[in-house]
């Protein structure tokens, strides 16, 4: 995939690159991104110099990931991180974390919104999945504002630590956003009768 720069009213939101490392280090000195993550902690200086220079570029360049820095403009501080993995043919899962002196001011969630557009117009994605470990409130605020609609548990749904630990699932479909689909959609009857 082609490096993509996204914008909304804002923001602008890019691939994150060398010079971001310093801003991602600090970031991530954050105890709840640490903990409602899956960045490593601690969370050293070489590990946001992995992410910017091998990780992001390695997503990109693999299409197995596309990770968005999001600034305040074009040359303002870093406010948040948002990334699609690709798990497989038709398989996009979304990721976030805001930056705790810029949290509470829309700026994931707006983040958020862009991103999943994209998805759905450039990158073909079918449905846009969101995880976050039960009891992550702050991540399910940002998805629901965001148009996700939370669709249950997952037991032992994401591993941390060594420890298997139940998550939150939701989905947004491009319908969701007004957006024509890149396949069509029969829903199921979800309701158990038969």
């Amino acid at each position: 995939m082609e490096h993509t720069t996204l914008t909304t009213s804002r923001l602008e939101l890019r691939p994150f690159a060398p010079s971001d490392e310093d801003e991602v280090y600090g970031a991530c000195q954050d105890p709840d991104i640490q903990r409602w993550t899956l960045v490593p902690s601690p969370y050293g200086r070489e590990h946001a110099h992995g992410f910017v220079n091998e990780v992001v570029p390695g997503g990109w360049r693999e299409d197995t990931a596309y990770a968005f820095a999001v600034r305040l403009g074009g040359d303002g501080p870093l406010v948040a991180a948002v990334g699609v993995h690709v798990h497989g043919t038709d398989a996009y899962e979304i990721g976030y974390w805001a930056v705790k002196e810029h949290r509470g001011q829309g700026y994931t969630t707006e983040a958020v919104g862009a991103v999943a557009r994209w998805a759905f117009t450039e990158v073909g994605a079918v449905r846009l999945e969101w995880r976050a470990e039960a009891g992550n409130t702050g991540s399910r605020v940002v998805a629901e504002k965001a148009g996700f609609r939370f669709e249950g548990v997952l037991r032992a749904g994401v591993m941390r630590n060594g420890t298997a630990r139940d998550c939150w699932v939701g989905a947004l479909l491009p319908s969701d956003l007004g957006l024509a689909p890149a396949l069509p959609y029969l829903p199921g009857d979800v309701s158990g009768a038969s």
